[in-house]
């Protein structure tokens, strides 16, 4: 090989390095600048943008040095897109799905969002799929294509939210008692809101028991706090207050013309 020519293959390559770690080195000094004022979302689409133009530059910049026809390489790759295009329709759909993802904004990194039967927190939006890390710790790969088609539920796009707990008490009990004790509990609590105002309703007369409903409003990071804290505190006030929490019976009835059913305790020996 000529020395020229290694010398410039050399250069090309020492043009690659540092293009690429300056680029490196400038995405992460514009993340940090912008991190005061963006949210997660508008950040890591910023990343890999200024990422993606920068590697293109390097390149571009290292062709032109070895004096390659870019217009050639360019028709070269319009045609290998083309291909790659036919060949990879599933991944275009999912290219395409994520351009709308990061548009629409339906959640942001860090969110917790529900996709069917899976819950997670929101890793990272990618151009072909969105990765998530469920509650219990596991890596969810999900491709853009499904999120637009499925329904997502954003857990945690508000900053509040209501935590509705469905309680049974035995018939015996007085209604207006129940929702007064109720509401002393909701009150007393530390992370429940003032306002919005708790929702404590009488809801139906269940098959065995006066069925309740308690809606809880909180600040969305308070979710644990609040269950732990709020069903332990009505368990005990209720053993405080006599009030019989339900369980399900079964009464046999056989009409007022009927005699009862005759019953008779034997007992075993040995």
């Amino acid at each position: 090989m000529d020395p020229l020519e290694l010398h410039n293959i050399l250069y090309a390559f020492g043009i690659f390095v540092v293009g690429l770690a300056l680029v490196y080195l400038a995405s992460r000094l514009v993340m940090r600048a912008m991190k005061p004022h963006f949210s997660p979302h508008h950040l890591l689409l910023a990343q890999k943008s200024l990422l993606y133009v920068g590697i293109i530059l390097v390149v571009c910049t290292v062709l032109i040095h070895l004096q390659v026809n870019l217009t050639a390489v360019l028709g070269a790759a319009g045609i290998v897109t083309v291909a790659v295009g036919f060949a990879a329709q599933t991944s275009l759909s999912n290219l395409i799905s994520g351009l709308f993802l990061l548009g629409e904004r339906p959640f942001e990194v860090g969110d917790i969002i529900v996709v069917g039967s899976t819950r997670g927190v929101v890793m990272s939006i990618d151009l072909l799929s969105v990765k998530l890390r469920t509650l219990d710790n596991l890596f969810v790969r999900m491709p853009n294509e499904t999120l637009i088609k499925a329904e997502v539920t954003t857990v945690t796009r508000f900053p509040i939210r209501r935590m509705d707990i469905n309680i049974g008490v035995a018939y015996k009990e007085d209604v207006a008692r129940v929702i007064r004790v109720l509401k002393e509990i909701v009150d007393a609590n530390p992370n429940s809101l003032n306002e919005p105002e708790p929702l404590i309703l009488f809801k139906d007369f269940g098959s065995s028991s006066l069925d309740f409903l308690v809606g809880i409003w909180f600040e969305k990071t308070k979710f644990l706090d609040l269950k732990n804290s709020i069903m332990r505190e009505i368990k005990e006030r209720f053993d405080q207050e006599g009030i019989e929490i339900a369980f399900p019976h079964l009464t046999v009835y056989a009409g007022s013309n009927t005699q009862p059913f005759p019953v008779q305790v034997e007992q075993k020996t040995s």
